[in-house]
């Protein structure tokens, strides 16, 4: 299906504001910068979104959705415990601007957001844990309600904490280290198929 001018548009602007993501921080990037990526002058971003903030939600919700097409396919494939943890590890490490924003920012670009552009990012969120309940009922008819509800409520708030694990900033290293620390790197993929197959083995 053909994208319209607008769509495209926002596309571009979206792309832009991940690109900048990679390299600076929430606090660093400005319209400026987004619009230095972009054809659009400054002036014109604001034709497609209110504020910076809307920019990363527009960003998160796209990254949900494209989460959900992948949850729709574990719905579809998943046969057992072993492959719904593998798989729905997989697609979160497919994923890490999502984890990052939710981990990073998530706080900050809700707050200072309109209500209707959270109320459709929250319709996309709704539907993953929609998906997960879904998967969960098909591989797991015998599991009660309640506990396919206590999945989702301890799946979920893990997932805002999995990016700075796996990536670890230099100065965060560095405090460790002078800490004492020991420092694990660990893929998003094994810490979330780990946590995962310890939630359904108290199931």
């Amino acid at each position: 299906m053909n994208q319209s001018n607008e769509e495209l548009r926002r596309e571009e602007i979206l792309e832009a504001c991940s690109c900048l993501y990679g390299t600076k921080t929430f606090q660093e990037i400005t319209l400026k910068d987004i619009s230095g990526k972009t054809s659009l002058s400054r002036p014109s971003i604001y034709n497609y979104f209110s504020s910076k903030e809307e920019i990363f939600l527009a960003l998160l919700k796209r990254e949900f959705t494209r989460w959900n097409s992948d949850l729709e396919q574990i719905l579809a494939e998943a046969s057992d415990a072993a492959g719904f943890a593998g798989m729905l590890a997989a697609s979160l490490g497919k994923r890490t601007l999502m984890l990052k924003i939710q981990c990073m920012n998530l706080y900050e670009i809700e707050e200072h957001s309109s209500d209707s552009s959270l109320t459709s990012f929250k319709q996309e969120y709704s539907r993953s844990r929609t998906l997960v309940g879904s998967i969960l009922g098909k591989l797991f008819p015998e599991m009660p309600e309640e506990d396919r509800n206590g999945f989702i409520f301890e799946f979920f708030p893990f997932m805002y904490g999995i990016y700075p694990y796996a990536y670890p900033t230099e100065k965060q290293q560095k405090a460790m280290e002078a800490a004492g620390m020991e420092i694990r790197r660990i893929s998003i993929e094994a810490i979330t198929e780990k946590f995962i197959l310890d939630i359904l083995g108290r199931r």
